[in-house]
C-alpha cells in the first residue's frame, strides 16, 4: 500500500532512542578498534524471505543519524512487496557508520517488515467483502506510530492511537458505570460532538440495548461466534458500524468476512507478527 510518508522529524525521536540504547555510554568500540577511519564501502539491505516491506524511511534515518554524510538509496518503498534474495537499501559511505547503525536499522526493518506482511495476509482473506482489517493498541510501548505505519503498509486500517482519541466504551467501564444505558447517556451528556462512540458488547441482547437506546456510532462485536456474528449483522442492519474482535487468528478471518461486518480487528498484527527475515552484507 503506497502511502506519503511521514515527516522524518516525527519519527526520529524513536529511532534516536533506539541508537542511544544501542550505542551505550562509549559508542561501538568493536568498530572503533577494527575499522581504520576515513576507510568507505557499500552496504546492502537485503531480504533473506520475500514479505511486504517498511521501515525503510526508519532504516534511512537510523544511517543518517549516525552519518548525514552517507548515502543511501531506497530500492524498495515501504508497502511494496519484496522477493527472496531482493536489494531494498544500498548504503554507501564511512564503514564505521554503518556498522553502527546496522542493528537497530535491521531491527526495526524487520519487525516492522514482519507486521506488514501479516497483515497484508489478514487482507487477502477478505477478498470479495466489505471488511477491513484493523489493528489495536496492543504495540510494543514506545513503538506505535511505527508499527501503526507498519499495519497501513500492509494494506491495513488503523483503530485509535490513544485513549484521547475517540470513546471507546468497553466491558469494565459498562460493569463500573452500572450498564449500557447508563454509559451511553453519559456520553450523550458529556461528550463531545466531534467524537465519536463506540461500545463493546459480547451477547446479542446487548446490542440490542445499544440499537435501543442509541448514542454509539461503533459496535465492537467481542469473541461471538461465527453464527453470532451473522445474526449480529442482521439485527443491527446497517444502523451503527460493525467491528468483530476476539480471537481473530488468520485462518478465521474468511468466515468472519463473510458474515457482513464492516472491521474486523486483531491485536495479532502487531503483538504476534514474525520478524521478516532481512540482512546487510557488505
Amino acid at each position: 500500500m503506497t502511502l506519503p510518508p511521514l515527516p522524518d522529524m516525527i519519527l526520529e525521536p524513536m529511532v534516536r532512542a533506539a541508537l542511544m540504547e544501542d550505542l551505550g555510554t562509549m559508542g561501538d568500540i568493536t568498530t572503533r578498534t577494527v575499522i581504520p577511519q576515513g576507510m568507505t564501502h557499500t552496504a546492502h539491505l537485503r531480504a533473506r524471505e520475500g514479505g511486504v516491506v517498511s521501515g525503510m524511511q526508519i532504516a534511512r534515518i537510523a544511517f543518517l543519524l549516525i552519518d548525514p554524510s552517507v548515502a543511501v538509496r531506497t530500492l524498495a518503498g515501504d508497502g511494496d512487496r519484496i522477493a527472496e534474495g531482493e536489494v531494498l537499501m544500498e548504503i554507501h559511505g564511512a564503514a564505521a557508520a554503518i556498522l553502527s547503525a546496522e542493528r537497530v536499522a535491521l531491527n526495526f526493518a524487520g519487525r516492522l517488515s514482519g507486521i506488514a506482511t501479516l497483515t497484508a495476509a489478514h487482507v487477502a482473506e477478505t477478498t470479495g467483502t466489505r471488511a477491513r482489517i484493523t489493528c489495536t493498541r496492543k504495540t510494543t510501548p514506545g513503538l506505535r506510530l511505527a508499527e501503526k505505519q507498519a499495519v497501513l503498509h500492509g494494506g491495513g486500517f488503523n483503530h485509535r492511537f490513544s485513549l484521547s482519541d475517540a470513546i471507546l466504551i468497553k466491558d469494565n467501564h459498562i460493569a463500573a458505570a452500572g450498564g449500557i444505558r447508563p454509559v451511553l447517556r453519559a456520553v450523550r451528556a458529556n461528550a463531545s460532538h466531534m467524537m465519536r462512540v463506540e461500545i463493546e458488547v459480547d451477547r446479542l441482547d446487548q446490542l440490542a440495548e445499544v440499537l435501543d437506546e442509541g448514542g454509539a456510532d461503533v459496535v465492537l462485536l467481542d469473541n461471538m461466534d461465527t453464527a453470532t456474528l451473522r445474526e449480529a449483522v442482521s439485527m443491527a442492519a446497517g444502523r451503527v458500524v460493525l467491528e468483530a474482535s476476539g480471537n481473530m487468528r488468520l485462518g478465521r478471518i474468511a468466515e468472519v468476512a463473510a458474515t457482513g461486518v464492516d472491521y474486523i480487528s486483531s491485536g495479532s498484527l502487531t503483538h504476534s507478527a514474525r520478524t521478516l527475515d532481512l540482512g546487510l552484507d557488505f
